[in-house]
């Protein structure tokens, strides 16, 4: 078996080609971010064409440029999206997008109308999961994902699970540019979330997965994380 590619030069080698090749999108430049690429609406009408998204009826998403038509598609098609507050900084540090509530979809969905169109509410108030959708930086066809490098969507997942609402049998799904996906096997760590459906423009990659990290791993998280995230508190003190 060959040796683990590094995250951190795979980030660079995607964020570079992404860029050179022209298939990058605004926002610009594609580096230190989840990668907005050209052919973004076609991987979310892929995607809305696979059963574990018409069976869902609440979806958790991340809040980047190229998941914008995965979002907006969701409501359209009556499924409430919950967001994660930026670096869960608040107590109440999810945003619950309900479509029966909203009036604007286009500017609920972005990332500063989210804040401002959306519920803000705290892990308690989540529904239970059906289908969380990530974004990636890239990502192997064995659904090894990596993503910018602060660790907070593997983190969204083991509050989610911690709290009962999410399990190994909940689908987690990315949408990516042909170019974003690699060969070769990552990094992966124990608290790393496997990718059960790569959807790309072009194709739908079902990754063989085991099981999913089972809550939060609190031996690997620093004291400032502790500190700065409120809901981590809470949990511990559970």
């Amino acid at each position: 078996m060959s040796e683990p590619l590094d995250k951190a030069a795979v980030r660079e080698r995607v964020w570079d080609d992404l860029e050179d090749s022209g298939e990058a999108r605004f926002p610009f430049p594609p580096h230190g971010r989840i990668p907005n690429f050209a052919g973004a609406d076609a991987a979310a009408d892929r995607l809305a064409e696979q059963p574990e998204w018409e069976r869902a009826t609440a979806i958790k998403a991340n809040p980047d440029a190229p998941q914008l038509p995965v979002r907006r598609r969701a409501l359209r098609e009556g499924k409430t999206v919950y967001m994660a507050v930026p670096r869960l900084r608040d107590e109440e540090c999810f945003l619950k997008l309900d479509p029966d509530d909203l009036a604007d979809y286009d500017a609920a969905t972005t990332v500063s109308g989210s804040s401002k169109h959306g519920e803000q509410i705290g892990p308690d108030e989540v529904d239970r999961v059906d289908l969380i959708v990530s974004g990636s930086v890239a990502v192997t066809e064995s659904g090894g994902r990596i993503g910018k490098g602060e660790g907070y969507s593997d983190l969204e997942y083991a509050v989610l699970r911690d709290l009962g609402l999410v399990d190994d049998a909940t689908p987690v799904a990315t949408t990516v540019h042909e170019r974003q996906l690699i060969d070769g096997p990552v990094e992966i760590g124990s608290h790393d979330v496997a990718m059960n459906l790569v959807v790309t423009p072009d194709r739908v990659v079902r990754p063989e997965t085991g099981d999913q990290p089972t809550g939060i791993d609190w031996e690997l998280l620093a004291d400032e994380r502790l500190a700065e995230i409120p809901v981590l508190r809470r949990l511990r003190e559970r």
